[in-house]
Parts: C-alpha cells; sequence; structure tokens
C-alpha cells in the first residue's frame, strides 16, 4: 500500500485548485490557479495550454517536494472536449454561452424525453449535449473527425496518461447523453452516430495510466492517473464514504447542488432544474440545483468580507429582499434577480444576498422533499452563518457541516485511497447550531410569498407584507 501523498486536481469554473493529500488524509500542501476563458472569433474557449502548463510544473513541485506518487482530477460540469491524434479537434467551450437562436429551437427540439434522461432542458450549455449539437450544426463534419469525446476529467487525464475512457458520474450529469434508468447511452447519441466516439468506461477513482515526472539530475519517476470524476458527486461519495447513508447533501459553491437520494425520480420537475445525477457506481440520486455562488457574488456586490449577525438582523428588521434569479438555470427560472425594500450598500448588501442563498437552499430542499439530515459542503460553509440560517429554516432536520470545506477534492481523493485499500479519513462534521435572528421566520414567510406571486404571475401587496 502506498503511504505517500497524492495530488488531487479540483478543476472549477472559476478557480482550479491542486491539494496534496498525505496518507493521513490531511491537505499538507495547496495551490490556486483561474482558468483562462478566452474570445476566439464568435466564441468564449478554454486556454487549456495554460491550465496544463500550470497543472503540470504543480505536479512537478508534488512530486519533487512530497513524493507524491498518484494523481485524480476532479472536475466542474457541463464540460467536454472532442479529441483527434493527440491535440483538440476543436477548442473547449465555456458552457456559459447561448447558442444563436435559430439554432437553439433546432437543437433542442432533437432532445431526449425527460423521462428518459432526467436532464431539464436547460440554457447555455448546461446540457453539454446541446453544446455537441451546435458544434454540429457550425460543422457537421467537425465531431466524425474526432476520436473521442471525452468529458472534462477524462480530458485531462488523457492529457497526462494517454488514455482515452468515459466515466458515468460525469456522463449522467444533465448531458442529455446518459440513460440513467437504462444504464446506458441515450437515444440522442445512437440517433447522432457518436457512440463509436464515446471510449470504454472506468470507473472514477481507478488506476487508467502512468504520467512521466522529470527530476533534477536527469532523473524522472512515474505517477499514477486515476481516473476523473464529476465534482460534485465526489463530495457524495466523500460524506458516504464517512459513513452517512440516510442524508441530503448540499454540495456548494458556483453552484449549490442538492443530492437527495430519497427522493422518488418520478418526482422530479424539469420545469425548477431538478435531475438525476448518476454516482460513481452507476446510481441515479434526485438532485436540485443553483446558482448559488454565483448568485451571491452578484448580489452581493462581490462582498467577500465576513458579515455579522448583527448586520443580518439589521436587514431582517427593515424587510429588505432580494428576489430570484440573479444566475441562469434554478427553480425559478426566467425570473430576473433584484432586490425589494430599502436601498442597501456594502455588508448589508452582502447579508440580504446571504439570506437569499438560504432561502433559495431551503426552498430547494422542498422541492426535492428533503425530510433527513442535512450535510452542507464547499465554499458556502465559509461564510459561517449560511449553515446556522439554514439551521433555524430546517428545524425538524439535523444540518451538519464538514470542517473540511473541500469535499469534491476530498472524495476525489477517497476514490484514489479504496483504490489502493487505504481509509484514512475520518468523520469530523459538526452539527450547526439554529441561528438565533429576530423576525427570521417572518421573514421567510415574506419572501416565500414574494416567490409564490412571482410563480403565479401576482404582486405581493402591502396587506400580505405585513401579515
Amino acid at each position: 500500500m502506498s503511504q505517500s501523498p497524492i495530488a488531487v486536481f479540483d478543476l472549477g469554473k472559476t478557480n482550479s485548485k491542486l491539494f496534496i493529500v498525505s496518507a493521513e488524509g490531511q491537505v499538507i500542501d495547496e495551490a490556486r490557479t483561474r482558468p483562462v476563458w478566452r474570445e476566439d472569433a464568435d466564441l468564449r474557449v478554454l486556454d487549456d495550454a495554460a491550465l496544463f502548463h500550470w497543472m503540470e510544473d504543480e505536479l512537478g513541485r508534488a512530486v519533487a517536494t512530497h513524493g507524491v506518487d498518484r494523481m485524480i482530477v476532479s472536475g466542474h460540469g457541463c464540460t467536454f472536449a472532442l479529441v483527434a491524434g493527440d491535440a483538440l479537434a476543436h477548442a473547449i467551450l465555456d458552457y456559459e454561452q447561448e447558442p444563436p437562436a435559430d439554432v437553439s429551437g433546432r437543437i433542442d427540439a432533437m432532445a431526449p424525453e425527460f423521462g428518459e434522461t432526467f436532464s431539464p432542458p436547460l440554457p447555455l450549455g448546461f446540457n453539454y449535449g446541446r453544446h455537441l449539437l451546435w458544434l454540429n450544426e457550425r460543422d457537421p463534419a467537425l465531431i466524425a473527425k474526432a476520436d473521442a469525446i471525452l468529458a472534462y476529467p477524462q480530458f485531462w487525464t488523457w492529457k497526462f496518461s494517454g488514455q482515452m475512457v468515459s466515466e458515468v458520474s460525469y456522463l449522467g450529469c444533465h448531458s442529455n447523453l446518459w440513460s440513467p434508468l437504462r444504464d446506458d447511452f441515450s437515444s440522442l447519441v445512437d440517433r447522432m452516430g457518436w457512440r463509436g466516439q464515446m471510449p470504454e468506461f472506468a470507473r472514477a477513482g481507478s488506476v487508467i495510466g502512468t504520467y512521466t515526472v522529470a527530476l533534477d539530475g536527469g532523473r524522472s519517476t512515474k505517477v499514477a492517473v486515476h481516473n476523473g470524476v464529476h465534482d460534485s458527486n465526489a463530495a457524495l461519495y466523500f460524506y458516504r464514504s464517512l459513513g452517512f447513508s440516510d442524508f441530503t447533501l448540499v454540495s456548494t459553491g458556483t453552484w449549490v447542488i442538492i443530492f437527495n437520494p430519497a427522493s422518488p425520480l418520478e418526482e422530479l420537475d424539469a420545469a425548477r432544474d431538478m435531475l438525476a445525477n448518476v454516482t460513481v457506481d452507476h446510481q441515479p440520486v434526485a438532485t436540485i440545483r443553483f446558482m448559488g455562488g454565483r448568485e451571491y457574488d452578484v448580489a452581493s456586490g462581490g462582498w467577500a468580507k465576513p458579515i455579522s449577525s448583527e448586520t443580518v438582523a439589521a436587514v431582517i428588521a427593515k424587510r429588505v429582499f432580494a428576489l430570484p434569479s440573479f444566475a441562469p438555470g434554478g427553480p425559478m427560472p426566467g425570473h430576473e434577480g433584484h432586490f425589494v425594500g430599502p436601498s442597501v450598500e456594502g455588508e448589508e448588501r452582502a447579508a440580504v444576498a446571504m439570506l437569499y442563498v438560504a432561502l433559495m437552499t431551503d426552498l430547494s430542499l422542498d422541492l426535492i422533499g428533503s425530510a433527513n439530515a442535512i450535510v452542507i459542503d464547499g465554499g458556502l460553509v465559509k461564510t459561517g452563518l449560511y449553515a446556522s440560517v439554514l439551521a433555524a429554516f430546517r428545524s425538524q432536520q439535523t444540518v451538519h457541516t464538514s470542517s473540511n470545506p473541500e469535499g469534491s477534492a476530498f472524495g476525489a481523493a477517497a476514490l484514489v485511497f479504496d483504490t489502493i485499500g487505504h481509509k484514512p479519513f475520518v468523520n469530523d462534521c459538526v452539527i450547526a447550531e439554529p441561528a438565533i435572528l429576530s423576525g427570521l421566520d417572518a421573514y421567510r414567510r415574506e419572501w416565500r410569498r414574494h416567490v409564490d406571486a412571482m410563480t403565479s404571475g401576482k404582486r405581493v401587496t402591502a396587506r400580505e407584507t405585513c401579515a
């Protein structure tokens, strides 16, 4: 059994990170960068060469400094690569761009039924099969020229190992390319003739090849490359590996992605950004999501400092509300985010934004039928009050938070450790104490009245807001 640390590249849409995880399950080093999404004619694409250069340099440093001998990639969703030979057949698309309206009408009509893929119809490239169809419209010969269609983590493992594989948690994440109940590719894949360009499957965490790292003095060493994984599915795997069973996971970052394995798939509502994810072990899981981290950044005006409970109490007393939505997707589509009530700036605006994300999480938990224990993971844990406010909203449920906010990276590490028969992680989650804020329950009820009025097309009157 290897006792060396492992390298986990956790590649997010906004921030890409490297964590060096010791055999004892501790982060002993880390590095961060921001991926560059550049304009290329009429498309926005990834500067993959710059990101790969950073990854190679950091992996070399990790090997030289810490003796790392294994690596894995956890990657954000909605992204794919077309590869031919040893290069990209087309630049990697930024999923946040909408095809032209005339193209959208044609390609959206080609999407499989929701009951087949459990992928709701989403804008931009949130169904990455949609962006594949867009590229096909732009150049009908392009995809046929590609050797393989690789999901984002598998693109990077190919770059390091030279091996092309598929992985189910990524394909099963609202791509329109996977049929969870049949455990097979969707009808769209066969209709478009893409099955032959989908490589053989390998389980997330399995060893698929090696990468050679040059060392000083002309020496070199090999690093085992483990198959990558979809980031929020990695977080789900991590908490299950800690012993959680009947629970709802609230995985937070750019997206707030809520998994409730106890919710029946037939109760999912495609119009509310509800879908089935697929675990690394091929099991469908009811999911709802919204772009909570992005919405917080927009609604707060980019606030990056702490928020005091006194400030939260002040905006509750002022009855200032943020209403959905400040980013595409989510359970309130077709509405433009805005504030109601007295004008606020600075920390007060950030407090309203934090309450908004907690309220959207609370609404999403109701929509996904969450009545079991809740585990909150990811970047929003760091905001402090988010978990305690959510615990106050969900008083009939136990809300756990992890002292480690990097559940996706640790889930990827757990997959590697499991492959080599090692289990270093322990459950250090703590129970969030409900926030005690005067007027919080009334604030929640009033926000819900505003949201209900938005869905029904009515306006909330002054009499209703005072009820």
